[in-house]
């Protein structure tokens, strides 16, 4: 027999929104019975907090405002007494001192000092000379904030030098693929490519005529060197093949066998007989040029090593890669040097410049100069590209070329990073516009002409506008206000 039901009261339905909000007020009536209302201040508390933010702002620059602002007020008021130290110091009087005047003159002033100057001037010609503005011991309490008025980089930046802006004046078509290197030869009458269409072509480059075809390689070919000490030529590709070329017979006589996937740069040191090959199996590879035997592998990059020069003295190697980093190689033992990670994107390309000390690097956010054989950070070219640059080349003028993936080709002032020229390349007939892409760039011997290989199969070479004046083509350049320091 079922026993006797009880009855359930009846439970008042309510929504979500109204149970959450119930829970809410609950939590706030428990924890904050004043949550309507801010916690009173506390002066001591604010007074320790503003002591310690003046010290960390200001700690350097106490033996500039030592003196008490009573004994200032007599000094002041006498006229006759000498500072004690001198110093560069001035007191600029604050809105409110006219006023304030009998209660005394210190109150609202700023005391202007020299802060502590870094080294000397770096090699970019940038002045490096700060300027601190700190408070007096008894101003008011609007000029303790933290936001001290700090003078990081002076204003001075260098003007830049006027160059005469860049045309094309000869478009040469002959490969069947994308041109992917140029080098140049070191008597600058010809120089040389290398295609998708897996050839190695060469040209006059008086009249932009085809004087030779060589065929090997078995893929594209991504690098190409001449030797200025040897009548040999140098080329590397993506089937992993690096070939030593005699250009008396004009065919390969050595093979340098090794690397693991395809070979993306190449460069060859300018005094001792070894050749330097980085790819996709994220090494840089030192070959001797005679025996074909490999000297180092040069590992610690972690993606493909993509950009490569070579130096006379230390540091002998830099490689840049799909890492984002650049390091410097000692090519005594093999090992890393130096490591730079100011890059946030791969260093796709790198320019050592022909006679400064310092070389600049390219990467999709920005174009960063540095310095050898430290590799302190200069400064960032002061526009940014926004797109893949694949290659860059400095003459010794200070004009400084770099081509990107949409066809985009910028030209800049090397000592100030201004950039004065943008050109579009323009796709040879028959081509698509998201076929304008910049490959590979390269100076002549004399750094008048440039040679740009590009992604519609067509060598494209620029020169100086001999009819441009200061007057025609003006310099519209305005210095930069805020700098990254990174």
């Amino acid at each position: 027999m079922p026993g006797p039901t009880l009855e359930m009261e009846p439970v008042e339905p309510q929504s979500l929104k109204k149970l959450s909000f119930k829970s809410l007020k609950r939590a706030l009536d428990l924890f904050s019975p004043l949550h309507g209302h801010l916690a009173p201040p506390d002066p001591e508390s604010k007074k320790i907090r503003m002591n310690h933010k003046i010290s960390l702002e200001y700690g350097g620059n106490k033996g500039t405002t030592s003196q008490p602002p009573g004994e200032a007020n007599a000094v002041a008021s006498d006229g006759s007494a000498q500072p004690p130290v001198p110093s560069n110091t001035l007191a600029l009087p604050g809105p409110e001192d006219s006023h304030d005047r009998q209660k005394g003159g210190a109150q609202n002033a700023l005391v202007v000092g020299p802060s502590i100057q870094p080294k000397a001037s770096n090699d970019g010609g940038l002045p490096s000379k700060s300027t601190v503005i700190v408070s007096a011991p008894g101003s008011s309490e609007r000029n303790l904030s933290t936001s001290a008025i700090m003078e990081r980089i002076p204003s001075k930046w260098p003007r830049p030098v006027w160059h005469p802006p860049w045309k094309t004046y000869r478009v040469i078509s002959g490969h069947l693929g994308w041109v992917r290197s140029v080098a140049f030869d070191p008597s600058n009458t010809w120089f040389c490519t290398g295609s998708a269409d897996r050839t190695i072509k060469i040209w006059d480059v008086g009249s932009g005529r085809l004087k030779l075809t060589l065929t090997g390689h078995i893929e594209q070919i991504r690098g190409l060197a001449v030797s200025s000490k040897h009548t040999y030529m140098f080329s590397a590709g993506d089937d992993k093949q690096v070939k030593c070329w005699d250009l008396e017979q004009n065919k390969v006589i050595r093979s340098y066998h090794g690397h693991l996937s395809g070979v993306y740069c190449l460069a060859l040191h300018p005094t001792i007989d070894i050749l330097l090959t980085g790819g996709r199996d994220s090494v840089c590879r030192v070959w001797d040029i005679r025996s074909k035997a490999q000297i180092f592998a040069l590992s610690g990059h972690d993606n493909t090593v993509c950009s490569v020069f070579t130096r006379p003295t230390d540091p002998q190697v830099v490689t840049g890669s799909h890492d984002s980093t650049i390091k410097f190689w000692d090519l005594r033992f093999g090992k890393t040097m130096l490591t730079l990670t100011h890059h946030k994107k791969s260093v796709r390309a790198m320019a050592l410049h022909p006679t400064e000390n310092c070389f600049a690097s390219a990467s999709a956010d920005n174009i960063k100069k540095f310095n050898l054989p430290r590799g302190e950070f200069l400064h960032n070219m002061l526009s940014q590209q926004k797109t893949i640059i694949n290659a860059m080349a400095v003459n010794e003028e200070g004009v400084l070329a770099t081509g990107g993936d949409n066809g985009s080709m910028w030209f800049w002032d090397w000592k100030s990073g201004h950039n004065f020229q943008q050109a579009q390349t323009i796709v040879q007939p028959g081509s698509l516009d998201s076929e304008a892409g910049i490959y590979a760039l390269c100076y002549d011997l004399t750094g008048s002409r440039l040679i740009s290989c590009e992604a519609d199969k067509t060598i494209k070479m620029w020169k100086e506008d001999e009819n441009a004046t200061p007057e025609t083509h003006p310099l519209s350049y305005k210095p930069p206000k805020d700098i990254r320091r990174f």
